[in-house]
């Protein structure tokens, strides 16, 4: 099969800059009802991560994402809110982008052009054979997202990829590819539009099915959740109130107490 960057190709609309900015947005918005389409077509390949990812966790295992540009930060973004969210350790789940966390703001000259620094990056992290990979580009093309993947291979490290086009090289390199392709953008060529926007998709699901599976959630409520400002403390005490019979104070003692919805409501039952 023909290699075809489909995130390259010239977008389905012409003269962009004579429309109004009514017909910009609904052309736009358009488009973006796309994404979730194209993802739904990958959601076979998203949980055998998945399963791979929690496997691996469940043997002190991590997770990594490594990219460069909007696939770099938006790893980083997922990554970042994993703590707070489920209440895991800092560095369970890791995003790295090329050029260091100064890219995270700045685009860095030709970072993602070394194929040998994400195996550099990751060393730093004590990498190893429990681990998993992740790498993301929209291209499947970006230099220091397959060396990295390659470096892990040969390494016995568990390897996977999410790419907005079909039979990239990064695919091929990956041993647990996701592919999501979602077709020429609206300004061409711009992926941080609708392929950044499927990315981010797919990460939410990969970060929040994996800590589902690993018991981060009850019911449906974020029962680990770091407790880091009012409205969250307030969410919390909440959430007690629903698991057992306190009044809101007690709740919010409990919560004192404890540091956590999921130790308050233990401790109250234990007793």
């Amino acid at each position: 099969m023909t290699f075809t960057k489909t995130t390259e190709q010239s977008s389905k609309y012409e003269h962009l800059e004579k429309m109004s900015v009514s017909e910009l947005l609904s052309n736009i918005n358009q488009e973006d009802k796309t994404v979730p389409f194209s993802v739904e077509k990958a959601l076979p390949q998203i949980e055998i991560l998945i399963t791979q990812i929690v496997a691996k966790m469940k043997l002190g295992g991590r997770l990594f994402y490594i990219g460069a540009g909007t696939s770099g930060r938006l790893g980083v973004v997922d990554a970042s809110e994993c703590p707070p969210t489920f209440g895991v350790p800092f560095d369970l789940v890791n995003g790295i982008i090329a050029g260091g966390d100064k890219a995270i703001r700045k685009a860095v000259e030709n970072a993602e052009d070394d194929a040998n620094q994400a195996w550099i990056d990751l060393q730093e992290h004590n990498i190893n054979e429990n681990d998993v990979v992740v790498g993301i580009a929209a291209s499947g093309t970006t230099p220091y997202v397959i060396g990295g993947l390659k470096a892990c291979n040969e390494n016995n490290i568990t390897t996977a990829s999410i790419s907005c086009n079909a039979e990239s090289q990064l695919s091929q390199t990956a041993k647990f590819p996701i592919d999501v392709v979602v077709g020429p953008e609206f300004v061409t060529g711009s992926s941080r539009m609708k392929a950044g926007t499927a990315q981010k998709l797919v990460l939410n699901m990969i970060s929040t099915a994996t800590m589902i599976q690993l018991g981060k959630v009850k019911g449906n409520k974020m029962v680990d959740m770091q407790l880091s400002n009012s409205k969250l403390v307030d969410r919390g005490v909440k959430m007690i109130m629903g698991e057992i019979p306190v009044s809101y104070a007690a709740a919010s003692e409990l919560l004192t107490k404890y540091g956590s919805v999921r130790k308050a409501v233990d401790n109250y039952k234990g007793h």
